[in-house]
């Protein structure tokens, strides 16, 4: 839901710049969260269906993410 500060501000980010997205810190936490756990399947080996399922998560959920940010409407 979109809410306006007194200023009138949007306060969900939509007005942000793709950039500005990007430099926040859920996106980067996100991002970072998923890397590191591509980094820690591809490290300690994919050796059951059960950490390909683990794997294909994770790429996907930085896939979402690039993704919101190739789309986001820019300012």
């Amino acid at each position: 839901m979109l809410t306006r500060n007194h200023q009138g501000a949007v306060a969900s980010g939509a007005g942000r710049s793709r950039l500005g997205r990007v430099r926040s810190i859920e996106w980067l936490g996100q991002t970072a969260a998923s890397i590191c756990w591509i980094g820690s399947m591809l490290t300690y080996g994919i050796r059951s269906g059960g950490d390909w399922l683990q794997l294909l998560a994770a790429s996907a959920w930085l896939l979402a993410n690039i993704v919101a940010i190739a789309t986001a409407d820019t300012d």
